[in-house]
């Protein structure tokens, strides 16, 4: 998308105190920054990440992880060399904005938006599947958790980013603490190849196991990609802390890489420990909703299992909190420029946190899951949000992967002199293989008709967005941080 010429955009001139009233705080350092990036993803390696043995088995999700790691690999460092250059809250949508113009700036941070809202609604859904199998509640009791889980995370956000950080660094530690219990526990109980390999050619449960690798082919590795996101998705989320980061041109970088490191570790130790256990298997996986407690399960026995299955919550936790944060934020970026209502991002007198945009992120999350609760019924609204949400929100990620991509390559074009405190030791080839397995995600999820439908309507909900842009966004902008920087960085500006 080119730079938008000067006439196509207008700007208001906002009040003395409208950044006043739009203040954050600083307080991250780079292990704040490393807890914010590891406990945003770390959910999807307790849940979501185990449907992928069913749509390609063990040695397609397997394949697929690799891919995927790869594609994060090619992001992280651009995302890593980007984010010191331009320090701001609004990530994606600030890179988009200074390489692409208004138009390509609104795009990505509206692609990214239905990541941040969806993924916390995928996420207190597996919360509450972990609970109401660990208290043996009925179904009906699910949309009570979610309730909760929105009441008690939005307001440990918005007392106050000290508060916050504090409990993102505490429950990340106890998350990768759980899981480090269950990959020691696992190790004397594992049979790779009776359990691990138990899914046939036709999708069946072998038995004694000992199945083909790629029980269905390359067609497996294709279809399981869009699960293997599930164990990286949301790392991206660190620039949106950049103006609550202490010293982000130092920090970023490190705390980024540093997560990254984390996750590959912990996503290659659980897909082959919790399908390899014995008496549980990648069939039975494929198909549940609480694969780190059926593992448990296994090992310990029904008893003690709920305890460290309680525990075990502690890692979804770890990813609503922080993801909630994450929301929060990229609502308040989008808002403060003007490209969302500007009451979005207000933020709280005294404590400084943006407390509006958080509190209308977990209502849009709500109200989604609400409805698709309602529409379709308890029994089938179960499999909705935990498949067909998950993979809207990632259709949105990928979506705006592939324009964060895009703007890394026309920065380094079209502005080879802007200061860079960190370079990716990946350049161009790691933003062109984030660009390629993005799109091929994309394209599974375009051919999965299980999915379809949720796909498509991400779509239209970008289509209606690029419409408001166009017929009254682009005239009611306002001159934040992110949109003075790429002004001041153009060689036009645009009318006022």
């Amino acid at each position: 998308m080119p730079e938008n010429k000067p006439a196509s955009v207008s700007y208001t001139r906002p009040k003395d105190d409208y950044f006043e009233k739009r203040q954050l705080k600083r307080y991250a350092g780079v292990w704040s920054l490393w807890a914010l990036g590891v406990g945003a993803v770390i959910s999807g390696h307790f849940s979501g990440w185990n449907i992928g043995l069913s749509a390609g088995g063990w040695g397609g999700m397997f394949v697929a992880t690799i891919i995927i790691m790869v594609m994060y690999l090619g992001l992280t460092f651009s995302i890593a060399e980007m984010s010191p250059a331009l320090p701001h809250t609004g990530g994606a949508y600030s890179f988009a904005r200074t390489s692409m113009g208004p138009l390509g700036g609104f795009v990505t941070g509206l692609a990214e938006n239905v990541e941040f809202l969806l993924t916390p609604a995928v996420i207190v859904f597996f919360i509450s599947s972990y609970l109401a199998g660990i208290f043996e509640t009925p179904t009906s009791v699910l949309p009570v958790y979610w309730l909760l889980g929105y009441v008690v995370f939005v307001t440990l956000n918005v007392v106050g980013v000290e508060l916050s950080f504090k409990v993102t660094l505490m429950v990340t530690l106890a998350a990768l603490s759980c899981l480090l219990v269950f990959w020691i526990s696992a190790i004397p109980h594992i049979d790779f190849a009776k359990w691990a390999l138990d899914i046939g050619t036709n999708g069946e449960k072998l038995p004694d196991g000992h199945g083909p690798f790629l029980p269905f082919g390359a067609a497996g590795i294709f279809a399981a990609m869009p699960f293997a996101v599930w164990l990286f998705l949301a790392i991206e989320q660190l620039p949106l802390a950049a103006e609550e980061s202490v010293d982000p041109k130092r920090d970023m970088p490190r705390g980024i890489m540093a997560g990254m490191v984390t996750l590959i570790i912990s996503a290659f130790a659980i897909l082959f420990l919790n399908a390899s256990v014995t008496g549980v298997g990648a069939h039975a996986l494929g198909q549940s909703g609480e694969p780190l407690l059926d593992g448990f399960r296994a090992i310990y026995g029904s008893g003690i299992a709920k305890l460290l299955a309680l525990v075990a919550v502690i890692g979804l936790i770890a990813s609503f909190h922080t993801i909630i944060f994450a929301s929060g934020r990229q609502i308040y970026s989008l808002s403060r420029a003007g490209y969302f209502p500007q009451v979005l991002s207000l933020t709280h007198g005294a404590r400084k946190t943006p407390h509006v945009a958080m509190i209308f992120g977990a209502g849009v999350g709500l109200a989604v899951m609400g409805l698709v609760w309602t529409l379709a019924g308890a029994a089938k609204g179960e499999s909705i949000i935990g498949g067909i949400l998950l993979n809207m929100a990632v259709f949105g990620a990928m979506f705006s992967y592939v324009l964060q991509a895009v703007s890394f390559l026309l920065l380094r074009k079209n502005r080879p002199h802007m200061d860079r405190p960190f370079k990716s030791p990946l350049g161009v080839f790691g933003a062109l293989a984030t660009i390629i397995i993005a799109v091929l995600t994309l394209i599974a999820q375009l051919l999965d008709p299980t999915y379809r439908i949720g796909v498509l309507a991400v779509a239209l909900w970008i289509v209606i967005g690029i419409t408001y842009f166009v017929f009254y966004g682009r005239h009611h902008l306002v001159l934040s941080p992110e949109e003075e920087f790429a002004m001041d960085k153009s060689e036009t500006r645009p009318s006022r």
